[in-house]
């Protein structure tokens, strides 16, 4: 497969030419995009994820609730991340369910983890409000930046596919070039 560097696929320069691009060439693009996009998927995920269980916190403390204990955050955690059973998008249906190998830009993994990883959020009860909102407006910004660059890799995708059905409508590319 090609290549799965984000800065490449988001590159101003990656859809440079793609009239004259090989059909093969034109697939693999796309499936290099819709790869590294199920991963970013994923991604965006666990940051709502997290972000679920800090606005969770949030609102905990405005009302007043006593500090629960880690068994009981566990226990409540089915109703804190329930609450984005659909969340807003396109709709699309997802070509794979789960990111295969490929790698998202570790630096917003880390990114991730800096502000909200594990150690930090089995102890939330611990983080002062100033810094709990911080975390809050941080995932935030994180979930919006890997939102962005989820919908740009879906431009390209459909600046490929619609390529590819161009091709197909005016004959040049055939079925029978796909059985060869």
């Amino acid at each position: 497969m090609g290549s799965h560097d984000l800065g490449v696929l988001l590159g101003p320069n990656y859809l440079d030419g793609i009239t004259s691009l090989p059909m093969d060439v034109l697939r693999a693009r796309r499936g290099d995009c819709q790869e590294v996009e199920v991963a970013l998927s994923y991604l965006r995920r666990l940051v709502q994820g997290r972000l679920d269980i800090v606005l969770a916190e949030l609102r905990r403390r405005q009302d007043g609730a006593a500090s629960p204990d880690l068994d009981a955050l566990v226990s409540e955690l089915p109703q804190i991340l329930a609450d984005r059973v659909r969340s807003p998008g396109n709709g699309r249906l997802p070509t794979f369910m789960a990111p295969d190998e490929v790698e998202v830009d570790q630096a917003l993994v880390e990114r991730l983890d800096s502000i909200a990883g594990p150690a930090q959020l089995s102890a939330l009860t611990d983080v002062d409000g100033a810094a709990l909102q911080t975390m809050s407006d941080e995932l935030s910004r994180l979930e919006r930046e890997v939102s962005d660059k989820r919908r740009s890799l879906f431009e390209r995708i459909d600046a490929i596919q619609e390529e590819i059905v161009r091709r197909y409508k005016t004959g040049e590319a055939t079925v029978d070039s796909l059985l060869s």
